[in-house]
């Protein structure tokens, strides 16, 4: 009975061992970012997308996990082997130099992979959800290396940026390394209600942050940008699930209207978006890191094509793929779905490589199948 007495005691210490490690790393490791403030949540709580402490989807999506499910999945994840689920050799890219970004007068967007963009337009700079780090983790030693070896430019070599703009706070799209990589060089940060408490954290000073909620908008640097829904949630820890929000947004000038989706499962609010503010030039549609598990916040590539027509757009740039492993599906099956289902239904569709120009002036090319 002693001897079970010690072994329990000896479990439960490591337990505890465990338990303050975790609040003493999650303190003082500036990569999990900040936390709302109870004057925050005190705000935000006339807001209909906002209900006891948390942000909502318009519908009751996603189902919280139980600790076994949790544990399930990640068993799942970690044990399922899948065939091509990475590159076997380095994909192509096409580097760019910091006189080719600072001489430009078309307008165009360059692809860094996954939901990464530099949208130059009108003299301005304008950076998407800029993940230029080696792995979507607080830590290098949490994940996976992203598919590339490289960038198409070192982040230091990149103009100064007009604007970033944040679709929400999951390490794949916010990541922290890079911000402080871009700190000097960006005038203003426009982003979901709640994210500025991650930059505050991280330096950013407050007069450089712009915060929305969906269906509000900013002009600023001769643009619109509207924060518009999503259907997904957001969080850096377990003790901040869906305290901030996630959107897509909307980004206007007297001569552009582009469709960022961030993340997001298929719903109504591509085609409210659409009626609302399309046509759009192009859209940039969330395709990669889908499961049946997890239907709800991420779309197949049937349904970005079909929210692509929703949306009202001229031409679709499949998104979230090519640089992460974060699904069980091979690194390349979002794009080949992808490109089938917009051949079926008449869609538009570019698929640029790593680092190349696409014009948004210029007439489509004939499809690269590099993948």
């Amino acid at each position: 009975m002693n001897r079970l007495r010690l072994v329990l005691a000896v479990f439960l210490s490591l337990i505890l061992l465990l338990l303050v490690a975790y609040a003493v790393v999650i303190q003082y490791a500036p990569s999990f970012g900040g936390d709302l403030t109870a004057q925050q949540k005190k705000e935000f709580e006339h807001l209909q997308n906002f209900d006891q402490g948390k942000f909502r989807n318009a519908k009751d999506v996603p189902k919280p996990l139980t600790f076994k499910e949790t544990l399930k999945l990640g068993y799942a994840f970690f044990t399922t082997k899948v065939e091509n689920a990475r590159p076997r050799k380095a994909l192509p890219l096409q580097p760019v130099s910091a006189a080719e970004l600072t001489n430009n007068t078309e307008t165009r967007l360059i692809w860094f992979g996954h939901s990464s963009f530099l949208l130059q337009h009108s003299g301005k700079n304008i950076l998407l959800d800029p993940m230029f780090g080696e792995v979507p983790a607080p830590f290098p030693w949490l994940g996976e290396k992203r598919f590339s070896d490289e960038l198409p430019i070192a982040v230091e070599d990149l103009p100064p940026i007009d604007v970033v703009v944040i679709s929400h706070d999951h390490y794949d799209h916010l990541d922290y390394t890079s911000i402080q990589k871009l700190l000097p060089k960006v005038k203003q940060f426009v982003v979901p209600l709640g994210i500025d408490r991650h930059l505050l954290r991280w330096g950013v000073p407050l007069e450089k942050i712009a915060t929305r909620n969906w269906w509000e908008s900013l002009h600023t640097q001769g643009f619109d940008f509207i924060c518009t829904p999503a259907q997904h949630f957001s969080g850096r820890k377990f003790s901040n699930s869906q305290e901030t929000l996630w959107a897509s947004w909307v980004i206007k000038s007297d001569s552009l209207a582009l469709y960022f989706s961030g993340d997001s499962g298929y719903e109504k609010h591509f085609a409210e978006i659409g009626e609302k503010y399309g046509p759009f030039d192009l859209a940039l549609v969330e395709c990669g890191q889908y499961n049946t598990r997890w239907a709800d916040i991420h779309m197949f590539p049937e349904e970005t094509v079909r929210a692509g027509k929703d949306l009202r757009a001229k031409k679709i740039i499949p998104i979230h793929w090519g640089a992460f492993k974060l699904a069980m599906h091979p690194w390349n099956e979002p794009v080949i779905r992808a490109v089938n289902a917009a051949k079926k239904e008449n869609m538009k569709i570019e698929v640029p490589v790593i680092g190349e120009s696409i014009v948004l002036d210029t007439l489509t090319k004939p499809l690269n199948v590099w993948w």
